[in-house]
């Protein structure tokens, strides 16, 4: 089986991987966009997280094959689980993806497996619905192939996905745990999902602020093993190659992920949610195959509801306000407290939570941090250290290029009101 891409060209698909691939489970992705309300900023943007998903699976591939041109049995077996887990990283989103997760259930109602049950109950995510799609649903016979072929475990695909094993193990070939070295092309500083998402949104937005380099990084990674652990690594001299691909994501972030519309569309799905009981995801996951985005879509244009109503017509609150980095926090302060004083709805969009993930210190990547090494002649396995040490970036974009925005339905005020905030906005 080949699959015709725009972005990476032909990608083949094994014979043991049509099961998964064909399954219903993983084409509801046909019919979830990779970019939500994007579209209604860059119209081609429709591409959806199925194509995606199978980019993301041949990066992988890509990958792994220049790390390791020995492929044992045992690494043969890792490849595969690597490729399925970028392949299935999105299999449990939701509608419109991050936006319909205050609508899960709680995490106890999927009655996930004990392997991955939760102490701590608390509101399901993407990722239960992807722990339980691949492990624990009708989707689970579809990997009876790729098990006969290579011995893959599903369990282990979800672990892989999730960033937490219970079964070392099975990582393990020479007395080397590959995990953390796979967990990171899955889901690190730069994974194959980053390496895939940003040329192919740059693609069908139609903006070239994502591109980058793919060869030169591939061809610059490297295997960094330390205390019996291997951990993904770039060659110190493909560093400023590294600064440009967040550079890169960074631009998109502001440009296109950020984009103004886009993000108070997702405000104001999340306020149709608050004012409305008409849409709720099952914790069933047989009955969650159903939901994708013409699944919503069709439930907002048959609503009554206020927000519902201003989303299908793509009609948003004015944007009056926007600070950038430190720069105007006390006007956006007093914009605030006179909208409350005055009693007057507002919408406020916020990207530092959403960058901070990326770029500081504490994002969730840091349990396996990416390594930087410095090849010599005089050592063979090189110098490594983590990429915090090598390059400022995190630190830099974490809360200096903060972006704010507060919109309103500024045209409804009385003339007083609008006088008002224009003395604070224009001061």
């Amino acid at each position: 089986m080949e699959i015709r891409d725009p972005v990476h060209g032909s990608i083949p698909i094994l014979d043991a991987e049509e099961d998964i691939i064909k399954h219903p489970f993983f084409q509801r992705l046909r019919n979830i966009k990779q970019l939500g309300f994007s579209e209604y900023v860059f119209p081609g943007a429709t591409h959806t997280r199925y194509l995606h998903s199978i980019g993301v699976m041949n990066v992988s591939t890509l990958v792994f094959d220049f790390l390791f041109k020995n492929q044992t049995k045992d690494i043969l077996r890792l490849k595969e689980t690597l490729r399925l887990g970028c392949l299935l990283h999105d299999i449990g989103h939701a509608p419109l993806s991050h936006s319909t997760e205050s609508v899960m259930p709680m995490v106890s109602e999927l009655k996930l497996p004990k392997r991955f049950e939760i102490k701590n109950n608390r509101q399901a995510t993407h990722e239960d619905y992807t722990i339980k799609s691949i492990t624990d649903s009708s989707f689970t016979e579809s990997f009876k192939n790729v098990k006969s072929m290579f011995g893959i475990d599903p369990n282990a695909i979800a672990e892989l996905v999730i960033g937490e094993t219970s079964d070392p193990g099975y990582f393990t070939v020479n007395g080397i745990n590959y995990f953390p070295l796979l967990h990171q092309l899955v889901s690190s500083e730069m994974d194959c999902d980053r390496m895939d998402y940003l040329l192919r949104d740059s693609y069908f937005c139609g903006v070239s602020y994502g591109k980058f380099d793919l060869d030169w990084i591939i061809d610059n990674l490297k295997v960094c093993e330390i205390d019996q652990e291997a951990y993904l690594g770039i060659s110190e001299r493909a560093i400023s190659t590294f600064d440009d691909f967040l550079i890169s994501r960074f631009h998109m972030f502001m440009m296109v992920y950020f984009h103004y519309r886009a993000v108070c569309l997702e405000q104001m799905l999340s306020r149709y949610f608050a004012t409305s009981q008409e849409y709720t995801i099952p914790s069933d996951i047989e009955d969650y195959l159903d939901h994708d985005d013409p699944y919503l879509y069709k439930i907002l244009k048959k609503s009554n509801n206020h927000w519902a109503q201003r989303i299908v017509m793509n009609s948003i609150p004015r944007k009056i306000l926007e600070t950038y980095g430190e720069n105007y926090i006390d006007q956006m302060d007093q914009l605030e407290l006179y909208l409350k004083s005055e009693n007057i709805d507002y919408i406020k969009c916020s990207s530092t939570g959403r960058l901070s993930k990326y770029y500081n210190e504490e994002s969730p990547q840091q349990r396996y941090p990416m390594k930087v090494m410095r090849e010599s002649a005089l050592n063979k396995k090189g110098i490594i250290k983590n990429i915090q040490d090598a390059t400022d970036l995190f630190q830099k974009y974490s809360e200096s290029h903060a972006v704010n925005r507060i919109h309103c339905d500024f045209d409804t005020l009385t003339t007083k009101q609008q006088e008002n905030i224009l003395k604070i906005v224009q001061a």
